[in-house]
């Protein structure tokens, strides 16, 4: 067996109904589909069967232990010689493992991930938020690319590794969130080759709401100051940038009482947002939510780094003790 997919799920049928059909249209056939329900009150056992004349697929149900430990689960059961670990929020391209090959092939490597794009399907609200995030006016178009493609850093939306490589690593920590960028780091310090596979990319719907994307990217600036405790050597200037911005955008506001002038920095950076996102979506509609989407980014992600610095930083508490209420519950 050359790929195992690997999928955790989490009360969402429906995504992973879309993720299978996709998964039946690949050109390259030669992988097994594993989906490990974590603990679902709304299981999609009933989904995955409709697809066992049609994939060699495997579903499994256990106790709810957050995602990391979740893919574990699932690389314990596998067969391939490499992981390919999928958001079960993920829709593939019919040449998604055809990309995947080619690339292994001209260049092998231990591990890879791809890039992610909005499909025309998608709500207005998802081609926003996919925009805030791979947009250069949010940080997302400067976290990786072609030209720094030995320092791309994979997400578990989109991940490959290769099984001699995840086994001595252990897989994914314990970590609720970030876990994905902790197992990187761990693939990079252990030497391990790690590429962008630029057209091995997938559609992915991320939040279907403003307020869950909220929650998503405040808990993604909490698992950065977490990430910064386990290893001091991997937060870097680009992951400040929200954090710096979220306390410009609230000393701007608090000045504008006294200066109206003050608010003018926040209209131009969302003139240029909009703008941006009209052009590349080719909807005005879609721009003005990108206005949005790119404030509770940037804001959300700062928040979260925020009270995360003061409460490990500053008040010492460990991670458990922290967020327990954010990530153990």
């Amino acid at each position: 067996m050359r790929y195992s997919v690997i999928v955790p799920v989490y009360n969402r049928p429906d995504e992973v109904d879309e993720l299978l059909e996709s998964l039946t249209r690949q050109h390259f056939k030669d992988f097994e589909v594993l989906i490990v329900e974590d603990g679902s009150s709304i299981p999609c056992k009933e989904v995955v069967e409709r697809y066992a004349d049609r994939l060699k697929i495997s579903y499994f149900f256990k106790f709810n232990s957050g995602p990391g430990q979740t893919r574990n689960y699932g690389a314990g059961h596998s067969e391939g010689d490499y992981l390919i670990i999928l958001d079960s929020d993920v829709i593939l391209p019919e040449g998604y493992f055809e990309a995947v090959e080619k690339e292994l092939q001209t260049s092998p490597a231990d591990a890879f991930g791809g890039p992610d794009r909005a499909h025309d399907s998608f709500t207005d609200i998802q081609k926003a938020i996919n925009y805030s995030m791979t947009s250069f006016f949010t940080t997302g178009g400067i976290r990786g690319g072609k030209k720094k493609m030995d320092k791309f850093y994979p997400r578990s939306f989109n991940m490959g590794v290769r099984r001699e490589v995840y086994e001595t690593l252990g897989g994914f920590s314990k970590m609720r969130f970030g876990e994905d960028i902790d197992f990187s780091i761990r693939i990079f310090r252990g030497g391990y080759i790690c590429r962008l596979f630029p057209d091995a990319w997938v559609y992915h719907k991320r939040r279907t709401d403003l307020k869950k994307f909220f929650k998503q990217v405040c808990n993604s600036g909490i698992a950065r100051i977490n990430l910064y405790k386990k290893y001091p050597d991997s937060l870097k200037l680009v992951h400040l940038l929200p954090a710096v911005f979220t306390l410009g955008v609230a000393l701007l506001l608090l000045g504008t009482p006294f200066c109206l002038f003050s608010f003018i920095p926040i209209m131009i950076y969302a003139f240029l947002v909009c703008i941006d996102s009209t052009i590349q979506n080719q909807s005005f509609k879609i721009g003005i939510y990108s206005i949005a989407a790119a404030f509770i980014q940037l804001i959300g992600y700062g928040t979260g780094f925020w009270y995360a610095w003061w409460q490990r930083c500053i008040r010492g508490k460990d991670e458990v003790e922290a967020f327990r209420k954010n990530f153990y519950k």
